[in-house]
């Protein structure tokens, strides 16, 4: 059976375990990006597993809808004149899913657990003298020089995001991974109704105090009005996109472009397409630790091998929800977008031959890792035959995205790999995957000491225009140096069953304030 059959016959398939007579009043069945196969917050950047985070976990400060950072677990804080010393209060009433209340030693226990593996918190720590708790809900940041984004960084959005932890499992490695799931975010983790490949079950933690403010995007008082929700483990796009037609899940993250059109007219189902900041980036992640990618004259010939325009046109994102080709490394239409190097960064097949074939490059075998049945796969196998025309040997390697976050995890036996991820991650420098990962213990494994200089430079940064002036410099040297090569710039439209009230507008699935 070919792969365009099978999709169409799955398509027509109803799951007799998610029939509606199953559902809880109070339950909602949600079809996600792809499953939870990894729950410790701390230890990956997998969007998947961010949004998990969001609903289990709690952070210090969080993101609104305006891209403001705002207070979240923390009820005030005080800075000293000199800007080196910051006093922190946390509000009243906090409490983990075990009943034990949350205190200032858990939050610097999760700090320290969190910071070495994130970008911008080996920034701050990079400032910082010390981080003590001064009593159970007070604790004192010391800086050894200022740094302006001390609340920037405690309320990113981006993961690995530093979520607050009891401190007994912040103890534990972040390179163990922890085992028991605790948090104190809006919805509870049930372990004891986990089934890997079927389903997971989060549900409405009583004891949660919501600010008393409006939710807003991240940030705010996050109230649920559900008993709980269900994340779905689907075989592929099609059987979730027939399931959410027919009323068997009420949610799916990433609707199907060939299927839009039968799922726009389908009773009872509406659609969520966002734009800006909140579309997605396409990216091919180069492994700089394996050779020939540790040449960047092999690098640079990716730049001439990616077709944005054809790659999205593949996948089949229809126009309204794709932009045009974009060089920009922090997105286009976006605040620091940028055109540095856009000539360097251009598709050009006959360019790509003649750089090849004068670099060090030999006919070395490259793997190309892709997750099966993904729009990833598609903008990874038209990649591929860019490449092999351009003269690389390259084949690709078919996974599930488990198996590729554990491949990735490792220097040798890669050497790119497919992935899209939100906006929201990837408009900053300090933020951006590739980018901001520069010299750091990260899969891709490259390092641009100018590029890490400027990082510097731009989070110590005061006023707009210099961080646009210094953003348009890292993304010149980051065209050169070739982290990743972009394959798109798109919005993944959602979609919905309309019993679902109140669904929150934003780039990630979010479920407090929404009702049935």
């Amino acid at each position: 059976m070919n792969p365009i059959t099978r999709r169409a016959t799955m398509a027509g398939l109803a799951l007799p375990f998610l029939a509606p007579s199953a559902q809880s009043a109070g339950t909602l069945n949600l079809v996600l990006e792809s499953e939870v196969v990894i729950l410790d917050p701390h230890s990956t950047t997998a969007a998947i597993t961010r949004t998990f985070a969001t609903h289990v976990f709690d952070t210090l400060y969080a993101m609104d809808g305006q891209g403001l950072i705002k207070p979240q677990m923390v009820e005030a804080h005080e800075t000293s004149a000199d800007g080196l010393t910051w006093n922190f209060r946390l509000r009243e009433g906090l409490k983990f899913h075990d009943g034990q209340p949350v205190t200032s030693a858990d939050v610097v226990a999760s700090l320290e657990r969190w910071a070495p593996r994130d970008s911008l918190g080996r920034m701050l720590w990079a400032a910082k003298a010390e981080l003590v708790a001064t009593d159970p809900r007070s604790f004192r940041l010391t800086l050894s020089r200022p740094f302006p984004l001390v609340l920037d960084v405690l309320g990113k959005p981006n993961a690995p995001l530093p979520v607050i932890l009891p401190a007994r499992l912040a103890a534990v490695p972040v390179e163990q991974r922890i085992r028991e799931i605790i948090g104190s975010g809006p919805f509870r983790f049930r372990a004891a109704d986990w089934r890997p490949g079927n389903v997971m079950v989060l549900e409405r933690f009583a004891d949660y105090v919501p600010r008393a403010e409006p939710a807003d995007f991240l940030a705010g008082g996050k109230r649920v009005h559900l008993d709980s929700i269900n994340l779905r483990v689907m075989p592929d796009q099609a059987t979730g996109a027939s399931a959410l037609i027919a009323g068997e899940v009420d949610y799916m993250q990433y609707l199907p472009f060939d299927l839009l059109p039968r799922i726009e007219r389908a009773r009872g189902v509406r659609t969520l397409g966002l734009g800006g900041i909140h579309q997605f980036q396409g990216n091919f992640r180069i492994n700089h630790a394996a050779a020939p990618m540790d040449d960047p004259a092999v690098r640079r010939v990716l730049w001439r091998c990616a077709d944005q325009a054809s790659i999205l046109t593949a996948i089949g994102v229809p126009p309204q929800f794709r932009a045009p080709p974009c060089p920009s490394f922090f997105l286009c239409d976006a605040p620091l977008s940028s055109t540095g190097g856009a000539a360097q960064a251009s598709f050009d097949p006959a360019e790509a031959r003649r750089m090849l074939a004068a670099s060090s490059y030999r006919g070395q075998p490259l793997a190309f890792l892709t997750t099966a049945g993904g729009i990833s796969q598609t903008a990874a196998q038209v990649m591929i035959q860019s490449m092999q025309q351009a003269g690389f040997n390259v084949t690709e390697q078919v996974m599930d995205w488990g198996t590729l976050l554990a491949r990735r995890a490792r220097r040798e036996g890669w050497h790119i790999f497919a992935v899209y991820a939100n906006g929201t991650d990837m408009f900053s420098p300090l933020t951006n995957f590739y980018v901001s990962n520069t010299c750091a213990d990260y899969p891709g494994w490259d390092c641009d000491r100018d590029v890490q200089r400027l990082l510097t430079e731009f989070a110590l940064a005061t006023d707009g225009a210099a961080r646009r002036r210094i953003a348009a410099e890292i993304q010149t040297a980051s065209v050169a140096h070739v982290p990743s090569v972009m394959w798109g710039q798109f919005t993944i439209p959602a979609g919905y069953r309309d019993r679902v009230r109140d669904l929150p507008r934003a780039a990630y699935p979010m479920f407090w304030e929404a009702r049935i």
